[in-house]
């Protein structure tokens, strides 16, 4: 064998193997998407008629619970040692009870269609989405914690995120798609289905196709990166997490990054309230997302020249510059579909290219920082370390979602029921207001989420050396712990 072929990546994760991992996410992202963004403000509030504060301050609660929920359960998952491994006995499990969970928690409008009382949703909310949230954080964890685990090779991990990620995209994504179109659709009269009607037939589509999706993640993957034999105790793994420097600071990043998450949610009622089209994102988004999917044979060229933490700088900035533009351009015009749509096509082309970097790098980088801590203590926390992932993604769904329903009020949008239905109630720069906090304020306020990683150096050489070192630590390993596969 020539010394050329001898520095060549081994790849152990096979076409088949990729594309169940990736099918798993699409399936699992089906469902998310309904309770992401400002879907789920939307149906609590428009939909099951509930208080826009008692609406914001459950999820407000429940993301700030979702910091020491998610790491326990990551915990738990590390501490995991059987034949089958430490993560693929979840991905075994949880996909039939999170699909009763999805099932229910959309299901509340017709389930209480003739309560008496406001307190008695309320009371629904909280329990649906707690159960919800539980099984959800227990399949969410593992699944990304199989990224790394997947193989000892970098490549084959990126290969796996990418696949995740743009199946997740190709596919999970029809959700959001189906249920607009769907809305329209009722509240045009087209169909004869009403809006909690819609919300439940999503939800029955999501517990069904998208869970069984998501249960090949359990079926068709393995487990190839050894595990320590001593099992760690939870206390041990959050203590290992807080040791772990740069995992840290993606933390920080993170948390921060929650202020750019209310894009989303101000998006869902911008098109609901200032258009009244809640399908014409699809129209906008579909050439960005077509760029999107051809930005993933991108990303190997793009990591050749630059590394991870200046990607990440790379985006922050064009997302900020782009959106500063598009609000000034949009200022007189957020209420013209004519002058909307072309401009926030050329938007979300511009986004679509970063949007599909920034769906793997980040995830690749939480690999990094589990190799570099058992580089430095022997010991791999996929289970806490992943759900640094899971629970920032949710912290920062939960808290944007929940700051950006307190601020309705504010703007002067709520909602009252007038013949029945739940019809918006506007200020005079509510719409305006609308469009700021959709295309401007998250951005700008996004760049902050740059700070921590001017801290960040598992690059370059470093992380060369660490990858190098391991290679030939796991050998020795694979010979002494059982639930790991290391191929030859």
């Amino acid at each position: 064998m020539s010394s050329t072929d001898s520095k060549k990546e081994i790849r152990y994760v096979g076409v088949k193997e990729n594309l169940a991992y990736g099918f798993a996410n699409a399936g699992q992202v089906f469902g998310y998407n309904l309770v992401a963004g400002g879907y789920l403000s939307l149906f609590f509030t428009k939909v099951f008629g509930i208080p826009v504060e008692a609406v914001s301050t459950m999820i407000l609660f429940l993301g700030i619970w979702d910091t020491v929920n998610d790491p326990l359960m990551g915990g738990i998952v590390d501490k995991t040692r059987t034949k089958y491994g430490k993560l693929r006995p979840y991905l075994l499990i949880i996909p039939i009870p999170l699909s009763i969970a999805t099932i229910l928690l959309f299901s509340g409008p017709l389930i209480l269609a003739d309560a008496k009382t406001t307190t008695v949703k309320i009371v629904y909310m909280y329990i649906s989405y707690i159960i919800w949230e539980l099984f959800y954080t227990l399949g969410d964890v593992p699944f990304w914690g199989m990224s790394s685990a997947i193989s000892p090779s970098p490549s084959d991990r990126t290969r796996a995120i990418s696949t995740a990620r743009f199946l997740s995209g190709l596919i999970g994504g029809l959700s959001t798609s189906i249920l607009v179109l769907l809305m329209d659709a009722s509240e045009h009269n087209i169909i004869g289905l009403s809006l909690p009607q819609v919300f439940c037939l999503m939800a029955v589509i999501a517990g069904t196709f998208g869970t069984g999706l998501f249960s090949l993640a359990g079926l068709c993957t393995r487990e190839r990166v050894v595990q320590s034999v001593k099992e760690p105790s939870v206390i041990d793994g959050f203590k290992v997490m807080f040791k772990n420097k740069p995992l840290m600071l993606i933390i920080c990043a993170n948390v921060i990054g929650t202020l750019s998450g209310l894009a989303g949610v101000f998006q869902s009622y911008y098109y609901a309230e200032v258009v009244n089209i809640n399908s014409l994102f699809l129209i906008i988004n579909l050439p960005g997302t077509i760029l999107g999917f051809v930005t993933y044979l991108l990303i190997p060229k793009l990591k050749a020249r630059l590394d991870n933490r200046q990607i990440i700088f790379l985006n922050g900035f064009c997302r900020a510059v782009t959106s500063v533009v598009v609000f000034l351009i949009g200022m007189n015009y957020y209420n013209r579909i004519a002058v909307v749509v072309p401009l926030l096509m050329v938007q979300n082309l511009i986004f679509s290219f970063f949007n599909t970097v920034q769906s793997v790098i980040p995830t690749e980088m939480i690999g990094d920082t589990i190799d570099y801590m058992e580089w430095k203590t022997g010991e791999r926390n996929e289970g806490v370390s992943f759900s640094v992932l899971t629970f920032t993604g949710k912290l920062t769904g939960s808290m944007s979602t929940a700051l950006a329903t307190a601020l309705l009020p504010v703007i002067g949008l709520s909602y009252q029921k007038i013949d029945g239905v739940q019809t918006a109630v506007k200020g005079e720069h509510t719409d305006l207001l609308l469009w700021a906090f959709f295309i401007l304020v998250p951005n700008v306020l996004g760049l902050l989420a740059l700070i921590p990683y001017i801290w960040y150096d598992l690059t370059g050489e470093k992380l060369g050396t660490i990858r190098r070192e391991l290679a030939i630590r796991r050998k020795d390993n694979s010979k002494l712990v059982v639930g790991g596969e290391e191929n030859e």
